[in-house]
């Protein structure tokens, strides 16, 4: 028997071709899932969130303070900004994404958690570069900052400025944290340069894998978490 598969929408943007769509998995019958593919690529799904969660969570734990307020750069399908606004501890989150189609999806409810993210006054998004505004001086600062835009350090969409990355680059986000603050990246893959770069631009710097069994193909596939925080 075939698998439902609808297509949500079908975009040109500059980093090619984006397509939103919700199926039903083979393996699972009735188990519905939404996903994103960028050039016919596989991008990111609903079915396997728990680094994009732990993202929030443990950049929160690393932390430890309370009336936080948040900048996630990249939405996705908004799993990082859920998280964080499920932590009692947080007041705010900014979310900056450089796609105002994936904006579009969430605002037109397409995305499985547009009902709880667009009702909670405490969440906002606007389209936007966040490395760009990391890499100018600050307007405002932050008690964390966490970025899920890339694959990989190694690995990044379209022609997205690999300055962030840097030591310099992280040196300039730096100045966007308020004092104590976190910057937290993922990553798929395991970073030494990233992790080095870290280590002399932030004061403390907390590494972590995120493992998970990806019942789809039958592996165990683990995401790294790269956290540093200022004294």
């Amino acid at each position: 028997m075939a698998a439902s598969l609808q297509i949500l929408a079908y975009e040109d943007t500059p980093l090619g071709i984006l397509c939103l769509r919700r199926r039903e998995l083979l393996s699972e019958p009735g188990t519905m899932v939404t996903e994103i593919t960028l050039n016919h690529e596989f991008l990111m799904s609903s079915y396997h969130t728990d680094s994009e969660q732990a993202l929030a969570r443990i950049g929160l734990e690393f932390h430890g303070g309370s009336d936080l307020s948040l900048m996630i750069g990249g939405l996705g399908l908004g799993y990082t900004a859920q998280a964080a606004l499920d932590h009692p501890t947080v007041s705010s989150v900014e979310v900056m994404e450089l796609l105002g189609q994936v904006v579009v999806w969430l605002e037109d409810g397409l995305v499985p958690l547009s009902d709880s993210l667009n009702h909670d006054d405490r969440f906002s998004v606007e389209v936007g570069d966040a490395y760009k505004k990391l890499w100018d001086p600050p307007t405002s600062q932050y008690d964390l900052i966490l970025i899920d835009i890339d694959h990989s350090p190694d690995d990044r969409l379209g022609s997205v400025d690999q300055r962030f990355y840097s030591e310099e680059g992280l040196l300039r986000a730096r100045q966007h944290l308020a004092p104590g603050g976190v910057l937290g990246i993922w990553s798929y893959e395991e970073s030494a340069t990233l992790a080095a770069a870290m280590n002399h631009a932030l004061d403390r710097v907390r590494v972590e894998p995120v493992s998970h069994v990806n019942q789809l193909i039958d592996q165990t596939q683990t995401d790294w978490l790269y956290f540093g925080a200022i004294e």
